[in-house]
């Protein structure tokens, strides 16, 4: 984890936390969801009938394709599948939810950035470089397909398939419940990793007249009975099974490749979700510490507490998203004002 580079655009990523003001969005309806599902997968299987159930997603919006069980799949096929995958979503679909755990990275791509954009190596960096921007960061969009030609996906994934149902189970728990939840934001001893924590008095400033938030100095956060949203910087961290995670909750680690979620030597983002998280985020391809290929702590906080789906408000925090897996519920919105 380089951080030389990264800190020169500190600034810019503090100065984004709240460039946009957003609006009371009702949540995003299941009419508006695909689910692609690998009929070579048993268990990609299993997992797109379980939530179209939980969800209701109509059976128009089951996208039914066929491709290898890898953690990595080949650009050229790739683009082949999604070329078929686009021709067969409805047009009114805005959003994807992909229901496998394998493949979760496509060449330098992890597979919910380039099934979102395609495959596009403006996306990719070689060493400590910047990526393309997302257009939708940080924007009021609730319609991002129609706004921006772009459908965000997320992975319904996990250890295994019982811990994929229960991801889901609380993704759907939570749905208008308002959670007295803590946002804790660590501020560890890996200098590297927590670059993030310059934000944090500003996300502090903010919107702590909004949800309680929790700066803590620590490489880990022990016996929390309260976590809605825990971000840190730490290859990996300790002590995650201590604490209670409510429904819908938000955790991720700052880190090189949390999003390789198989055989890597850094902690996978699934450790968030065995644990209880709803949704969680890591890189599949070493990013070097810029802040802009993460989640920014400040946009997720505020967009989910106003009421924006998982899925917009997680994709909407992270400025350079190419190299980052989302992984989580999507249609988990706590604050929804609209169901209340």
């Amino acid at each position: 984890m380089h951080i030389n580079l990264a800190l020169r655009f500190l600034v810019f990523y503090v100065a984004c936390n709240f460039l946009s003001i957003s609006i009371l969005n009702a949540a995003v309806l299941p009419k508006q969801i695909a689910i692609i599902v690998n009929t070579n997968d048993s268990r990609s299987v299993e997992t797109a009938k379980y939530y179209q159930q939980k969800r209701n997603i109509p059976t128009e919006n089951i996208i039914k394709i066929r491709f290898p069980v890898t953690n990595t799949m080949d650009r050229f096929l790739f683009s082949a599948i999604r070329k078929q995958i686009t021709l067969l979503t409805p047009e009114h679909v805005q959003f994807y939810a992909l229901a496998w755990t394998k493949p979760y990275r496509v060449t330098c791509m992890s597979i919910t950035s380039a099934m979102t954009f395609g495959f596009d190596r403006s996306y990719c960096a070689e060493g400590c470089a910047s990526t393309k921007r997302s257009e939708y960061f940080n924007t009021n969009s609730t319609t991002p397909f129609t706004d921006f030609g772009i459908r965000p996906s997320m992975m319904l994934a996990g250890s295994d398939i019982q811990q994929v149902k229960k991801m889901i189970d609380r993704g759907v728990q939570s749905d208008a419940t308002f959670p007295k939840g803590t946002a804790y934001l660590m501020s560890t001893t890996d200098a590297a990793r927590n670059v993030r924590s310059r934000g944090y008095e500003t996300i502090m400033t903010l919107l702590s007249n909004r949800i309680k938030i929790e700066e803590i100095e620590a490489d880990a956060l022990r016996n929390k009975a309260d976590v809605l949203f825990y971000f840190t910087g730490k290859a990996k961290v300790d002590q995650l099974e201590s604490n209670h995670y409510l429904p819908g909750a938000i955790a991720d680690h700052l880190t090189s490749s949390g999003g390789v979620l198989f055989g890597g030597q850094q902690m996978s983002l699934l450790k968030w979700l065995d644990v209880g998280a709803t949704a969680s985020y890591g890189t599949v391809i070493e990013p070097c510490a810029f802040p802009q290929k993460f989640p920014n702590p400040g946009i997720v906080i505020e967009r989910y507490t106003r009421g924006e789906s998982l899925i917009e408000a997680y994709w909407k925090s992270v400025a350079w998203p190419g190299q980052g897996l989302f992984v989580g519920e999507p249609l988990a919105t706590p604050f929804d004002r609209q169901r209340n």
